[in-house]
């Protein structure tokens, strides 16, 4: 990605099809999860990212491979733009040994060392104070590397996020703090968590340098994410950039969605980040409308492949229920 004068983003034709396969992978990739979902075939929690693909996709262009990533339960548009495997992610979500987390994680907890994607966390927040401790260590070995932590606006209202905010500017750690504010805390509204509804000011309060834009809009997040970054490797310093984004599905499958209106749903569809980008590409003739079929083509053959992967994957043995639960002991 080369940058303008104005330090908008330009890319060329192959990156933006590249950029436009990687959000419809993780859209149709989250699609097919639901349907197997339906079919039993994944259980447990299953928390959706449709709709926020251009966050997942933008930040991590700005990231290099040495960078650490860390995200919250609904995280498999970021390990899919990070580059994990749909397999071994698809596999993990139906129990098989062949999973990244060898099964035991589930969609919640996908965990892949060789590209630096340290979860998946489960606890709301959890994660951050974790995050700050990365990129202490980074610091402390004399690494130039990032820590990116991905969590929703549900986090900010937690205490972990302003002990986490804190310790960051305190220690001047080299974090992102990249918040997806999709405006709904499980069934809760924005407006019903924080008193200021406007994230970004939170930022200042600890010193930290701060940002916020259109998470629907791929190329502006590039450009915010790029900036954040190129500030954070230059000062060592931490950054807080807020991204504001919509899931079109609920929380989660067991979610009935009684907390918002079917229209605002729908009015927010039409700010779909995938059709934006295409038209976008198509606007610049990057791309031609065939292109965009085959491209839709090769991402079915890959979520097919993943299914498949999946589905001849190896059930672990009952024998090794007890494993990396209880530690053998020896008495002297």
């Amino acid at each position: 990605m080369k940058k303008t004068a104005s330090n908008k983003p330009k890319i060329s034709a192959e990156e933006g099809k590249r950029l436009l396969h990687q959000m419809l992978l993780i859209r149709r990739f989250e699609e097919k999860s639901a349907e197997e979902y339906t079919k039993s075939k994944i259980r447990g929690f299953l928390h959706l990212y449709v709709g926020e693909e251009a966050v997942a996709v933008g930040v991590t262009q700005s990231l290099k491979e040495e960078d650490y990533i860390l995200s919250t339960y609904r995280e498999h548009g970021h390990a899919l733009a990070r580059g994990m495997d749909p397999g071994e992610i698809m596999a993990e979500m139906f129990g098989k040994l062949e999973g990244c987390s060898m099964g035991r994680g589930g969609s919640m907890h996908l965990f892949d060392s060789k590209i630096n994607f340290f979860g998946g966390n489960a606890i709301v927040c959890g994660h951050l104070p974790m995050a700050v401790g990365m990129a202490l260590a980074s610091k402390k070995q004399g690494k130039k590397n990032v820590t990116c932590c991905f969590f929703g606006e549900g986090a900010a209202a937690e205490g972990e996020f302003h002990e986490s905010m804190n310790l960051a500017a305190l220690w001047n750690v080299p974090v992102l703090f990249l918040c997806e504010n999709n405006l709904y805390a499980m069934g809760t509204a924005l407006k019903y968590t924080h008193s200021e509804q406007k994230l970004e000011k939170k930022g200042p309060a600890y010193g930290i340098e701060t940002g916020s834009v259109n998470g629907m809009d791929l190329m502006a997040v590039m450009e915010a994410s790029q900036k954040a970054v190129d500030y954070i490797r230059k000062t060592g310093k931490p950054y807080f950039l807020v991204c504001y984004t919509y899931r079109f599905r609920a929380h989660s499958m067991f979610d009935a969605e009684l907390y918002r209106e079917k229209a605002e749903v729908e009015k927010w569809k039409k700010e779909d980040p995938i059709p934006k980008f295409s038209e976008y590409l198509l606007k610049e003739k990057m791309i031609s409308a065939e292109e965009i079929q085959e491209i839709e083509g090769k991402v079915e053959r890959e979520i097919e492949k993943a299914i498949e992967f999946a589905e001849n994957g190896t059930w672990e043995d009952v024998k090794d229920l007890t494993r990396f639960v209880y530690t053998e002991s020896q008495r002297s």
